[in-house]
């Protein structure tokens, strides 16, 4: 059995009008593969929900502009491979490569991701029913197998 250091996470950030809830999701999944420094890298897989956190309309309101943003967020695990890793080291690994890559594919949408550590428990009761499911096949087996037992 692999080694691996279980984190359950909250994603969230903006993204620009007509961005795809699906694909951020990818994006999120393919990011959380390998991660940590260059040449000391360890391998890692995330697997979790997708949804939009609209702000509320109320009836009086009109709808959000077409080129207004939308917060969306992610309620999931990653499981780290190999010994020695902490929470708050996973966590700074993944802030760091969920936003290069929000930049890199949407630009710059005012701030960077906020990625957090949260309890077991709040991935379980807060995750919409209404989310979509992500993970991206191809990872480590082992690490599949740990994270989706979470699930």
């Amino acid at each position: 059995m692999l080694d691996a250091l279980i984190v359950p996470l909250f994603v969230t950030t903006d993204l620009p009008p007509g961005a795809e809830l699906a694909e951020f999701g990818e994006l999120l999944a393919g990011t959380a593969r390998v991660l940590g420094r260059e040449g000391a890298g360890y391998e890692a897989f995330l697997a979790g929900k997708v949804f939009w956190l609209d702000r509320p309309v109320q009836p009086a309101q009109r709808p959000a502009a077409e080129e207004e943003l939308r917060f969306a967020g992610m309620l999931g695990y990653l499981a780290a491979s190999g010994p020695g890793h902490t929470t708050d080291e996973v966590v700074r690994d993944v802030r760091r490569a969920v936003g290069e890559a929000v930049a890199g594919r949407y630009g710059d949408v005012g701030v960077a991701p906020a990625v957090f550590a949260i309890r077991d428990q709040d991935v379980r009761e807060r995750t919409p029913e209404s989310a979509l499911a992500i993970d991206l096949p191809g990872a480590t087996p082992e690490l599949v197998t740990a994270t989706r037992s979470y699930l």
